[in-house]
């Protein structure tokens, strides 16, 4: 499988395992926890509309529904380190089309 490919099934993976995570917990956390962990990442995320792949929406729509579990995971597809990028996390691919690619 390619390189490309393998990373975004781990985004949408990471995006779909964050999303039960949250649900399960979501009551229990603490709004001063979550604001601790959060890594910056301040522009919005993407119109899960913008995109025709099902699997693409969704992660889309899961990303503008838990911003803030998200903006707290390392992203591993590296693209903090890329200046084109600027990426602080893992919600940060989702504020363009990176996450879709």
């Amino acid at each position: 499988m390619k390189l490309h490919v393998l990373r975004r099934m781990m985004v949408v993976f990471a995006v779909l395992a964050a999303s039960v995570i949250v649900a399960g917990n979501h009551q229990y956390a603490s709004a001063q926890k979550e604001s601790s962990l959060r890594m910056g990442e301040t522009r919005a995320t993407l119109d899960p509309n913008m995109f025709s792949e099902a699997r693409v929406k969704r992660a889309y729509q899961v990303a503008k529904e838990i911003p803030q579990v998200l903006d707290s995971i390392y992203c591993y597809c590296h693209c903090e380190e890329s200046p084109a990028f600027r990426h602080k996390s893992l919600l940060s691919c989702y504020v363009d089309t990176h996450a879709s690619t």
